[in-house]
Formats: structure tokens, C-alpha cells, sequence
């Protein structure tokens, strides 16, 4: 069931319509080109070399077997990298950065975690290449290996580096830390805030590791060309990102970095980094032939970025009337072997939903010897939204307080300020509570022991960043749009669907592409729900340039002067003669004879991105016996602005809820203690299949971003955010005893009940 509430007055013809993708029928038929399809000339085949063990010291590392190894072509290993030869004078201020994104393709004098590449081969063969690899000697000293922020941030922990230094607030500590940095948000006066609650909860909670889910592993085909110039196609969501971090590690002119991105099988925020890239490159310069990369699954699980365990506190004061009147959050998370956790966005996330007077937030972003994180949905959010809403519920609970209508009270509006700073503009927040709250599964009953509602509020920042698009007019009057936004949920035709509204044409007469980074203007990854926002954006600017120039050109045919001349609906006519008219499509046919082709463009970097919201309810029956959990129903409810394309609306909707639930019921990366993961394939890493799920309901609830020129507001996030605090929430009502750490395992529950 789908329901769609409409709070804007527009209607257009294009968008907000449910169009056909055009990238449908490729990826039906089989013939959309994936990153594991690329064939070249020559081609080899490469493996790499992983570190048995999560923390080691490597004393010896002897690769000469593996040279000779008949069918080898290359081998490389951490001495390949221009790293190596710079000192930390040379590098200057680039020396940490640089340090840790070496390290991380290749490990140096220590392996921070199971599956820290250490060297890798390239050969004509998989096989002669897996051979190779087990001539390879390295001696390692094991170390202790730090696994949870707990551990990591204890004064004796073992260190991961001997040269990372905590950032305090913006000074640097004196010692050597696994805490990589502090920061810290405040607002209003805290203490006085507590004093003024006449109920004061305070919680600790806990999240693990867990992994995107995508169904694709990473993958990278490099050719190192003899001129200098360096080819790569691979599956990822940011090729210019790709083709920085390629040069920066390498060392080579971005100029000489092409980056092509292939169809990609999922990613979610985990297919950003550049893990392969670098190491493929190298095997192709040193080998003069084009070489592949495949993870497998297994590789893809110790080697790849999840989103992060997490350590959260939360104190939470509110008056009688259900008024919040203070907070005070302590947020601690992993950031993998090297700097760089969400805990920023996590800390200016976690109280954004709230109208909150007093509020002090923490944050915390720690090594530990696990895969660096990488983005995962709206990175951050999830894990601090089930710490705070997860005591919001138990507040409601003491207070005898409706939940909606105690995030109604406190809900933030335009013109709050949240504790970071930033002041909302015009926000969905509360429409979204109330779309909620009149919706007929909060007011259905629900009988039976051991089932529970939950509710939870969630919130994305939504992004804009830079984003270009370049349109040209083809003489049979359909359009050819350029763009570098590479395509994961449906953006070629959201994107699409823009540019036809704009120039006022048929969707099917928009062609989209997604191309190289020699292509296109520079643009930035296919994440934080900006694509359709920004690279939209572009497109209705590109479009606005090619109506300019069609104006123009209608004009000089007419030998008219552009001010006499208007565009609208696809239409060209002169405002005083109404026999001068044409549409779109019968003056494209006259372009090429009356002075060329046409082709608008648009680099843009907009602010205005609208904040996302999102509301849920679910449902919960849990077995007493066994523990296990099963989602009776569940709807969703966001503020998408504006619906592009409803369908894929609804789909972000619902898989980002199908990704919470599994967040919250079983997912996790289960290490031993010396960081073994123990369930590194997708038989043991416990996802939900359509089995263990209800339909799902959505409510698109559309609010127009003022920042848009179609009100629209990234989608993609934010319903990631609510399931985690929802579910737990449903569940500490069915058996009557608070679920402080997810995953919420039959396990879990039982040891909750007991």
C-alpha cells in the first residue's frame, strides 16, 4: 500500500510523473556493462596479497619467488608507491594525508587489519596469479589489536599509530592517541537546562559494524599507456573522486587520470574509496599491459568499508508538559584503521529533529583495528538517532506521553537554530508527524502479547556540492544529455526528467549519459542525496542555456530582434505575429543549416539543498521461546519536496527501511579477539530477504524546497535513519525491557528479557 500526500500546489508535466528508465532494458537483457565485463587487449589478471592477522608488524617481506613465477608479469608492493621515496619534508602538510591513503593501499611497516593489502600480482592468469601469491614470505610480529572504541580509547591500548595525535578542539594533544580527534557542540546554558526537567534520563548505548549490502564487489581495469597517460574503469559512485585520490597516491597529473565509470551493482555510500585503483595502476605500469582487479566476497567484507561500530551516551532532560529542556550526548565512533569516522555528521544529526534550548554534544572519531569506515546511507545518522530517540520513547513512557505528539511539542520548525549552528529553513518535520499520526496504522489496534509499536523521527542534512551537465539538441528534435553523476537509484532519469520540463519536450525525447571525467565538467560523487538535487540542477540550467541560444537562433531566422521572440512549452513564437511559430522539435531540423548545432551547458555548486525528515511506525511480535523478532507492518513517511519520479521515491523509501531492519535485527560484523571476522560471506552475515519482511508503506509527504527550482529535497538517506530507534523501541514494548544495543539478535532479546 502507497499513499501520497501532496502539500504543493504545483503540478507539472514531466515531473513528478513515473517514467520508464532508460536504462532499463540493458540492465534486463544483460547487456549493461558492469566493471567485471571490461575486456581489453592483453589483459591480466591480478590478486592481492592480505594480512592474515589485524594488527602485525611486518619484519620481512620477500616477493622474488613470485617474480620468477612463470606467467608473472608484476609484482608491487608498498616500496612501488611514490610514498616511499618522499620524505616527510618533501610532503609538507600533505605528509599525514598522504601517509594514511598509502598505508591504506598497501600496507608499509605494519597490517592494521585483517585484509590490509600487503602486495599484489598481476599474471596471465587468476590461477598463476593465486600461485604467486603463496610464494610470497612474509614474516610478521603480531600485535594486540584495539577492536571497539572501548578498547581503543583506554590509556594503556595498543597503539595503531605512533603518529597520530588528538586533535582537542583544534589543538593537538602531545602524545600519541587512537582518539584521531574531539569536537564539540553547545548551545544554551546545559546544567540550568537539567534543572529546569522534572524527569532526567540518561542511557548508554551500543552499535556494530555492518556492512552496505551491495551486490556487486569492487572491481578496477587499469592501462598504464606509455605516454603517461593512466585509463581506469571501475565500479564506483564518484569517478572524479576516484581520479583525485588516484593521483594524489600516484602522484600523477590528474590531466593524465581518466576515470570511467561502468553500470554499478549497488553501493550505498561503500563505493567512494579508491581501494583498488592505485594497486591495479601500478601492476599496469610496471607490467606495460592492462590489468584487472576483482574482490571476492570475502575480500569485499575485510577489506572494504563498513559503517561503524559505535559507543553513544545520552542524558536527556524534559519538563511534565513534554518539553525538552536539555541534552548532554557522548558520541564515540570507529573510524577503522585510519582517521575518519562519521562522528561529525553523527553529532550534528542527532538532536537536528529537535527544538532543543540546552544541548551539548561530543564526539569522538577513533582507530581501532577493523577495515577503514566508509559512507554507508546517510552516514552517522542511524546509530545517533537510536541513542536519542531510543530515550525520547522511554521519556513518553515516564511522562504518559503520546510519542507523536511529544516530537510534535519539540519538533524543529523554520527558523529553529540547531545546536551546530545552521538555521532551518522551510522544513517537512512537522508534517511529516502529523501525516504520521493520522495515518490509519497508528490508530489500528495491536493485540496480543509480545508485540510492540515504535516510532521514530529521522533526519539528513541533504547536500549540494558541485555537479556539471552538458546538453546538445540532435536534429530530430530529441536532446543528448551529458552527465557525471553516475547512475545507483534512478537519478539518469529523475535528471532527465528535469531537463524535459525545462525545455518543455516528451521525456522519451531526453537521451541521458553517464560518462568519463574527460567528458564532463568536474562532479561530485553519487551521494548524500545531492544527485537529483544538483546534477538537476545543472540540467535545468543546461536546459535554460539551450532555450537562450533556441531563442536566439528562431531570431536570426525570423530576422527578428530575441526580445520579440518567446519560449514556452517546447514552443518558439513572436509575440506580435502569430504566424511566426515553431515547435522544439521543427527547429532543431533547421539547425544545422542555419549556423550549427546547439548545445547548452552548466557547471554548478548550489547551496539551498533542503533538509530531509522522515517519520516511522512499525510493528513488532517477538517469539519468548527463541528471541526472533518479526516486523508485523511498517510504514514510512518523508518529506521528498518534491517527487521527481514517485516510484523511486517510494523504492529509496523502502529500501532504506529494508536496510534499518536488518541494521537493527541481525546485522553485524562478529570479530574473534585477535580481529578475525567471522562471518565474512553473505551464508553467515545475517541480511533480510523478502521473507523476513511486510510490505512496506510509504507516505510521500511533499513540502517544496525554497532552494529548488522544483522544490526538490534529496530522498536517498534519510529513511535509513528511523528504523534503528523504531525497531528498538517496538521491541522494548513487547517485552517490557529496553534494547540498548543492536543488533537486536534472538540472542539479544532473550538476554533483554532475562
Amino acid at each position: 500500500m502507497t499513499s501520497n500526500i501532496v502539500l504543493s500546489e504545483v503540478e507539472y508535466n514531466v515531473v513528478g510523473k513515473r517514467h520508464v528508465r532508460p536504462d532499463g532494458v540493458d540492465k534486463v537483457t544483460g547487456r549493461a556493462q558492469y566493471g567485471a565485463d571490461v575486456q581489453l587487449a592483453g589483459l591480466l589478471q591480478a590478486k592481492v596479497l592480505r594480512s592474515p592477522h589485524a594488527h602485525a608488524r611486518i619484519k620481512s617481506l620477500d616477493t622474488s619467488a613470485a617474480e620468477r613465477h612463470p606467467g608473472v608479469y608484476a609484482v608491487v608492493t608498498a616500496a612501488d608507491l611514490p610514498f616511499a621515496s618522499l620524505t616527510r619534508e618533501e610532503l609538507g602538510g600533505d605528509y599525514q594525508r598522504l601517509k594514511f591513503a598509502s598505508n591504506h593501499v598497501l600496507a608499509t611497516d605494519k597490517t592494521l587489519f585483517k585484509g590490509h593489502p600487503v602486495a599484489a600480482v598481476a599474471a596471465d592468469s587468476l590461477h598463476v596469479a593465486e600461485e604467486a601469491l603463496n610464494l610470497i614470505k612474509v614474516e610478521y610480529e603480531v600485535l594486540p589489536p584495539a577492536m571497539t572504541v572501548k578498547q581503543a580509547m583506554k590509556p594503556n591500548a595498543s597503539l595503531l599509530h605512533d603518529d597520530l595525535f588528538t586533535s582537542e578542539l583544534g589543538e593537538m594533544s602531545d602524545k600519541p592517541s587512537n582518539v584521531a580527534s574531539h569536537m564539540a557542540f553547545e548551545a544554551g546554558d546545559v546544567e540550568q537546562g537539567f534543572q529546569q526537567a522534572d524527569v532526567v534520563l540518561e542511557r548508554e548505548y551500543e552499535t556494530a559494524s555492518v556492512h552496505q549490502g551491495y551486490i556487486e564487489p569492487h572491481n578496477s581495469t587499469a592501462f598504464w599507456n606509455a605516454d603517461g597517460q593512466l585509463n581506469i574503469w571501475c565500479s564506483t559512485q564518484g569517478p572524479f573522486v576516484v581520479r583525485t585520490n588516484v593521483a594524489d597516491i600516484l602522484r600523477h597529473p590528474v590531466s593524465k587520470v581518466k576515470v570511467t565509470p561502468m553500470e554499478i551493482g549497488g553501493g550505498f555510500g561503500g563505493k567512494i574509496t579508491a581501494y583498488l585503483e592505485p594497486i591495479a595502476a601500478l601492476l599496469s605500469r610496471k607490467s606495460g599491459r592492462p590489468v584487472k582487479l576483482l574482490m571476492t566476497r570475502t575480500e569485499v567484507f575485510e577489506a572494504s568499508g563498513p559503517a561503524p561500530g559505535t559507543w553513544m551516551k545520552v542524558k536527556l532532560g524534559a519538563s511534565r508538559d513534554g518539553r525538552i529542556t536539555a541534552a548532554d550526548i557522548f558520541l564515540a565512533f570507529e573510524a577503522g584503521a585510519y582517521p575518519g569516522s562519521p562522528v561529525m555528521q553523527g553529532a550534528a544529526c542527532a538532536l537536528a529533529c529537535y527544538d532543543v534550548p540546552n544541548a551539548r554534544i561530543n564526539g569522538y572519531d577513533v582507530v581501532v583495528n577493523k577495515p577503514k569506515t566508509a559512507a554507508y546511507r546517510a552516514p552517522g545518522s542511524p546509530q545517533a538517532a537510536f541513542a536519542v530517540e531510543s530515550v525520547i520513547d522511554e521519556i513518553c513512557e515516564q511522562l504518559n506521553v503520546d510519542p507523536l505528539e511529544f516530537r510534535l511539542r519539540n519538533a524543529s520548525r523554520e527558523g529553529v537554530r540547531r545546536v551546530e549552528g545552521p538555521v532551518f529553513r522551510r522544513i517537512g518535520l512537522v508534517e511529516c508527524l502529523e501525516a504520521a499520526r493520522n495515518h490509519d496504522h497508528y490508530s489500528a489496534p495491536l493485540e496480543g502479547p509480545y508485540r510492540g509499536r515504535g516510532v521514530a523521527a529521522g533526519f539528513w542534512f541533504n547536500r549540494g556540492f558541485q555537479s556539471a551537465v552538458n546538453i546538445s539538441v540532435n536534429p530530430d528534435g530529441t536532446v543528448n544529455l551529458i552527465e557525471g553523476s553516475v547512475d545507483i537509484g534512478g537519478s539518469r532519469a529523475s535528471i532527465a526528467q528535469q531537463a524535459a520540463e525545462t525545455l518543455g519536450i516528451a521525456y522519451e525525447d531526453v537521451k541521458p549519459t553517464v560518462v568519463d571525467t574527460d567528458s564532463i565538467g568536474y562532479t561530485m560523487v553519487t551521494g548524500g542525496s545531492r544527485t537529483t538535487f544538483a546534477t538537476g540542477w545543472a540540467a535545468i540550467e543546461a536546459a535554460e542555456d539551450v532555450k537562450t541560444q533556441m531563442v536566439e537562433r528562431a531570431a536570426q531566422i525570423w530576422d527578428a530582434s530575441v526580445d520579440d521572440v518567446e519560449y514556452v512549452d517546447g514552443v518558439l513564437s513572436h509575440k506580435s505575429d502569430p504566424e511566426l511559430r515553431m515547435t522544439f522539435r521543427e527547429l532543431a531540423r533547421q539547425l544545422l543549416g542555419t549556423g550549427g548545432g546547439i548545445t547548452g551547458a552548466s557547471n554548478v555548486d548550489p547551496a539551498g539543498e533542503g533538509n530531509g525528515f522522515g517519520v516511522h511506525v512499525v510493528d513488532v511480535e517477538v517469539d519468548p521461546d527463541t528471541g526472533k523478532v518479526t516486523i508485523l507492518r511498517y510504514t514510512a513517511v518523508q518529506d521528498a519536496g518534491k517527487a521527481i519520479h514517485p516510484s523511486y521515491v517510494e523504492g529509496q523509501m523502502q529500501g532504506g527501511v529494508v536496510q534499518g531492519i536488518g541494521w537493527a535485527l541481525n546485522e553485524e560484523y562478529f570479530f574473534s579477539d585477535q580481529g578475525q571476522m567471522m562471518n565474512s560471506s553473505f551464508l553467515d552475515y545475517r541480511m533480510p530477504t523478502a521473507l523476513d519482511l511486510p510490505m512496506i508503506d510509504t507516505v510521500i509527504v511533499e513540502v517544496a524546497n525554497p532552494g529548488h527550482p522544483y522544490g526538490v529535497r534529496g530522498v536517498g538517506e534519510v529513511p535509513i535513519v528511523p528504523p534503528l530507534p523504531a525497531i528498538a523501541s517496538a521491541i522494548s514494548h513487547a517485552i517490557g525491557a529496553r534494547i540498548n544495543r543492536l543488533p537486536a539478535n534472538p540472542g539479544a532479546v532473550l538476554e533483554a528479557m532475562s
